[in-house]
């Protein structure tokens, strides 16, 4: 019988992995299956272009693992049985399961609402496709001189307000954060946003903590009303609760624990990266989500399992660490903050159009990273270890 390994997601983290596994493993030996919710790849990391009107290309998963031998399920997460080693799906045909041996968990995450009323019923998001095609059409509505506020000051909400107002200068865009504008950044790079911020015509509120979402607006821990046609909400991520649910262990967020290898401290058959995982990078810092974290951890888990089913000596580490921030500032502009290991600001940056091109390059790059899972002629090993062997143990 072949191993059968399910890869539960796929977005960067979930496509990178099943595309190592297969370049590793010997197709005779395992069986690889993707459960995917949508049937392409979605660049997750230009989700605020997608919502101020830009199209994207299409990555179809059938096309992008033609030829791998890895196999792509359409269809929903619902449950994770880890002792039967199970998963329960749902699609179009209605509710199924799936066995598993071997199970990278990838399902990514969603917009945090942190318990904020009104959040769910009056404000946009773009944590994925389906939310940020909602706001797309929400924006495509709007008059001009309406309004519309981003709450949120990383990267997301500082991408997502300088590609709107980049996009729609006939609107009266604003940028709501909890502390300063950008207050991680060195301080050129800060200075650089703030231009870019009066270029654009975006009014800033800095120090602001939204506590109340209505229809027309928030409303501010002292009691300010900041009037918006649109807000949209880009306070952070959280994960799915399937997870917890499932009696993995898992951290305050949320996240599946996660030993150097990606996998699980307490079901040793079970790997978690990106989003999903709770993975220390240097000094023991949790990573942050994002991509930039996710195919890393991508990486040492696929590799982390080859080398177990194969008895073959493991690859060096991923390095689990940083090295810059890119974040577009619209199409025309961005800031590349070079990082410490740990992720803290650098006296070194890039900005402006070459920011913006370099930013362009890296999703380039990791698009195309994904749509040729096994660009060049590679040697797969058989797989020697048993599924006990391989799997009833952490290392």
């Amino acid at each position: 019988m072949k191993h059968r390994i399910v890869v539960l997601g796929a977005g960067y983290a979930g496509a990178t992995a099943a595309g190592r596994l297969a370049r590793r493993l010997h197709p005779d030996d395992i069986e690889i299956t993707v459960v995917n919710a949508e049937a392409d790849f979605v660049e997750r990391v230009r989700m605020h272009q997608l919502a101020a009107g830009q199209d994207l290309p299409r990555r179809e998963l059938s096309r992008v693992y033609a030829g791998t031998g890895v196999r792509v399920r359409l269809a929903r997460v619902t449950g994770v049985d880890v002792d039967r080693r199970t998963v329960a799906l749902t699609d179009e045909h209605g509710s199924d399961e799936i066995g598993y041996d071997t199970l990278v968990y990838a399902l990514g995450s969603t917009a945090a609402e942190h318990g904020v009323p009104g959040v769910a019923e009056h404000a946009y998001d773009i944590a994925g496709r389906p939310s940020a095609l909602r706001l797309r059409d929400r924006l495509a509505h709007l008059a001009a001189g309406q309004r519309v506020l981003v709450v949120g000051g990383g990267l997301t909400g500082l991408e997502a307000v300088t590609e709107i107002a980049e996009a729609r200068p006939d609107l009266q865009v604003a940028i709501a954060a909890r502390g300063g504008l950008g207050d991680w950044l060195n301080d050129r790079a800060r200075q650089h946003l703030r231009g870019v911020a009066d270029r654009l015509g975006i009014t800033v509120h800095e120090h602001t903590d939204v506590v109340r979402v209505e229809p027309d607006g928030v409303v501010t821990a002292d009691g300010t009303t900041i009037p918006a046609t649109v807000t949209v909400w880009t306070t952070g991520f959280a994960v799915h609760p399937i997870a917890a649910a499932s009696g993995l262990t898992v951290g305050a967020t949320g996240q599946i624990v996660v030993d150097e290898t990606m996998r699980s401290v307490s079901h040793p058959d079970v790997y978690a990266v990106g989003d999903a995982g709770l993975a220390a990078g240097p000094g023991g810092k949790p990573l942050r989500m994002s991509c930039a974290s996710g195919t890393p951890m991508a990486w040492q888990a696929a590799d982390a399992i080859a080398a177990r089913l194969t008895g073959r000596t493991k690859m060096p580490n991923a390095p689990l660490r940083y090295f810059n921030q890119c974040i577009s500032l619209g199409r025309r502009d961005g800031i590349i903050q070079y990082v410490t290991a740990d992720d803290r600001a650098k006296p070194s940056l890039l900005t402006g159009r070459l920011a913006a091109r370099y930013k362009e390059v890296v999703c380039k790059g990791a698009a195309w990273g994904i749509s040729h899972p096994i660009p060049y002629p590679v040697r797969r090993h058989r797989v020697t270890a048993t599924r006990r062997e391989a799997t009833a143990t952490v290392s």
